[in-house]
């Protein structure tokens, strides 16, 4: 059964947990929605994750747009969300509303996510008026990465987890038909999913949120090093992978791959003529 925005304000409704993944590729999509997950994320993350950059600042329009329509194609049965990059909405309410409809109509997305509080709330009531749904993304918002000074969790004092609270709130009102909370303390993430008739999804947020999302390089273990503090490591795929690798390189050099089930045959006899 397809998810649906409607499919999954019901699982809210029902306190049926949903499941969410980010995906950037075809490949993974496919793997991805064929496991099951309810909503499928191409994030801006793809900066880091797929093209290398060390934050998501220099991400374009254009790599949302390629990345979101290759996902798309591998999508039967998720609920597929694209990222707005950094400078795509925050210029105006118009480019806001221009760069949501292209994510919709290029990249085949079924809803855009945007960053930031209360502040973008027009931005979010206009492109919903586009008849184009909207995540919002509270907490940490990573675009903003430079004003917060670092990764840090978002909401810890009286002022700021007030501040996130009445965000959530104006956004919902604007027209959102979710919000993301990312490294928000777990007590402050309940009261909000409380507080709201929309499904809030978490990401270091605690388990009171009505989905989680986890970048999926983080949780197949595909990266060495440092592994944040919200990611559950569920298969060491990195290592399946280069254990894969160093059996390939191994037998192509010894020469016993190809082996004789790998290969083509022809008659000896068209052999003979060609000498």
């Amino acid at each position: 059964m397809k998810n649906t925005i409607l499919t999954l304000q019901k699982c809210k409704e029902n306190h049926e947990k949903t499941v969410m993944v980010t995906a950037y590729d075809y490949t993974t999509a496919k793997i991805m929605d064929e496991s099951g997950v309810n909503m499928i994320l191409v994030g801006d993350s793809l900066g880091m994750t797929m093209l290398g950059y060390e934050d998501t600042l220099s991400v374009t329009m254009e790599d949302m747009i390629h990345h979101s329509a290759a996902v798309a194609r591998g999508i039967e049965s998720a609920f597929l969300v694209t990222d707005m990059p950094f400078m795509s909405y925050q210029t105006s309410v118009y480019d806001a509303v221009v760069n949501a409809g292209r994510l919709m109509k290029e990249g085949r997305a079924n809803a855009v996510k945007l960053e930031g509080g209360a502040e973008f709330a027009p931005h979010i009531e206009a492109i919903v008026k586009a008849s184009i749904p909207v995540v919002a993304h509270i907490g940490l918002t990573p675009q903003s990465v430079n004003a917060f000074g670092g990764f840090k969790v978002q909401g810890k004092d009286e002022a700021a987890a007030k501040k996130l609270i009445s965000d959530a709130k104006t956004l919902e009102e604007a027209g959102a038909c979710m919000v993301v909370m990312e490294c928000v303390p777990a007590k402050l993430a309940k009261i909000v999913t409380e507080s709201l008739k929309i499904p809030t999804i978490g990401i270091g947020a605690g388990p009171h949120c009505d989905a989680q999302v986890l970048v999926y390089q983080d949780l197949l273990a595909l990266y060495g090093g440092f592994k944040p503090k919200f990611v559950k490591v569920f298969a060491n795929a990195g290592d399946v992978m280069r254990e894969g690798m160093r059996a390939y390189i191994k037998e192509t050099k010894e020469g016993t791959f190809p082996a004789e089930e790998h290969c083509f045959k022809i008659e000896d006899s068209v052999i003979e003529k060609l000498y």
